[in-house]
């Protein structure tokens, strides 16, 4: 049984740690306002963007003079998963469930006989893929020096998979990030973003005939790389809000169960120094007895 000294150590430590913990909740909340709105404000911009692009793109899908990012390679062999964590723990199980998503992505794909190469962004994913998959990591992009990934990483991160593309290093490219629902709830999301899938339908037509400006051709070449940067951007704004959302809970969740341990040694440690103090008084009582 542990001493009264070792009991009231334990309360005090534990005390310590519900003060931080409880410091991260405050912070992650108001960090998950801004957060929020961010990701909310991108969405708009990025709808439109796809339904613009979908609208053209309705037009020569399937044709040779189709741009390279929406015609494809013509294979379907070598898959590149871009796996979007973050740099900071103490979120829950936020990262886990993008990189457990994208790992059960990857045994599907090699089932079918496919190959898997993985482009990890942030570093808290890194240590399990690298396990599962030692020797199919490309390329990492490091957020470390970044407070918050923005526009000017989407750009870079675009830029460089653009340019793996056109070397031939794979042909189709998922990204996987986790989708803002709320604070208590996180989706992680598989999205194809090489070659940009082509609209499931054809865009609703309204009788009018519209003339492009240059060429369809013309306009997607330049539309289709900003696209793609606009998708990895708003990943990376969803990201954020996952992750402050999780981080938020996961701190609650860790205070309330300071709270309840610290009852639980309080109780054990005023037991104990009841029972202390009971056998003091029996031994001063069985000392006056013998006298």
């Amino acid at each position: 049984m542990a001493s009264l000294k070792e009991l009231k150590g334990r309360i005090n430590s534990v005390k310590s740690t519900q003060k931080i913990t409880k410091a991260k909740q405050m912070v992650a909340a108001a960090k998950l306002r801004k957060a929020q709105a961010s990701a909310e404000a991108a969405r708009p911009y990025a709808q439109r963007l796809a339904e613009v692009m979908a609208s053209l793109a309705g037009k020569i899908a399937g044709q040779d003079n189709a741009p390279a990012l929406l015609r494809g390679t013509g294979a379907d062999q070598r898959h590149l998963l871009v796996v979007a964590n973050s740099d900071k723990g103490l979120a829950g199980a936020f990262n886990s469930n993008i990189v457990r998503t994208a790992l059960s992505t990857a045994r599907e794909l090699v089932a079918q006989g496919k190959s898997v190469e993985f482009y990890l962004i942030g570093r808290k994913g890194r240590p399990v893929i690298r396990r599962a998959y030692p020797t199919n990591i490309t390329a990492q992009f490091d957020t470390t020096e970044v407070r918050e990934p923005g526009f000017a990483e989407a750009t870079s991160i675009a830029d460089e998979l653009v340019a793996m593309y056109q070397a031939g290093k794979f042909d189709v490219a998922h990204l996987f990030y986790s989708k803002f629902k709320s604070a208590l709830v996180q989706e992680p999301t598989r999205q194809q973003i090489i070659p940009v899938p082509a609209p499931a339908q054809a865009p609703v037509s309204t009788g009018a005939v519209v003339e492009y400006e240059p060429g369809e051709e013309e306009i997607l070449e330049e539309l289709l790389p900003r696209y793609l940067k606009t998708q990895l951007f708003g990943a990376l704004l969803e990201n954020q809000a996952s992750e402050q959302g999780a981080s938020m809970t996961a701190m609650d969740n860790a205070t309330r169960n300071a709270g309840d341990l610290i009852g639980k040694l309080t109780i054990q440690y005023n037991r104990s120094r009841q029972a202390a103090i009971t056998t003091e008084l029996i031994e001063i009582i069985a000392g006056a007895e013998a006298l």
